[in-house]
């Protein structure tokens, strides 16, 4: 993951909310981060977006015009009984976006929920060990996704 960060004033914020929204929409977001900063006249909106980089050299035919993340297999990486709750933790985000009418990368990503898995994330200190976890996301998803987390076997 990558982080971008962008200062948009206060007053003639325009030319910078353009190229805010232009890397938004070109760019597979995780979370965002916003502040404002009050100085007067030099007021501002300080941003910082976590995004996941694209790998260039990685294409696929799937998904979105103009992306080009690759697609990982997770039956390939996890063992059985971690796809399983890998299985049961998308479930259950997918039920999570839909009632907070969000992307379901904006609760959590494949690649952290895999983490969780591969981890043996069973607590919230465990789980805010996986890059792109903050405090935020423990205090709105993790009572949600640590009962899945525990039906885990303990071997990882």
């Amino acid at each position: 993951m990558s982080f971008k960060f962008f200062y948009v004033p206060s007053r003639n914020p325009e030319s910078t909310e353009a190229e805010l929204n232009s890397f938004l929409a070109s760019h597979r977001v995780v979370t965002i981060e916003r502040k404002f900063v009050e100085n007067g006249a030099d007021s501002f909106w300080a941003f910082c977006v976590d995004f996941i980089h694209n790998d260039a050299r990685a294409s696929s035919s799937h998904g979105a015009p103009g992306r080009s993340e690759r697609r990982v297999d997770y039956r390939e990486i996890l063992s059985a009984e971690q796809f399983e709750i890998f299985a049961k933790l998308r479930e259950v985000r997918k039920e999570v976006a839909e009632r907070e009418a969000v992307p379901v990368y904006a609760i959590f990503t494949n690649e952290q929920l895999a983490a969780m898995v591969q981890s043996g994330a069973d607590s919230r200190t465990k789980l805010r060990e996986i890059p792109g976890i903050g405090d935020a996301k423990l205090d709105r998803y993790a009572e949600i996704f640590l009962p899945v987390l525990h039906t885990a076997p303990n071997a990882t």
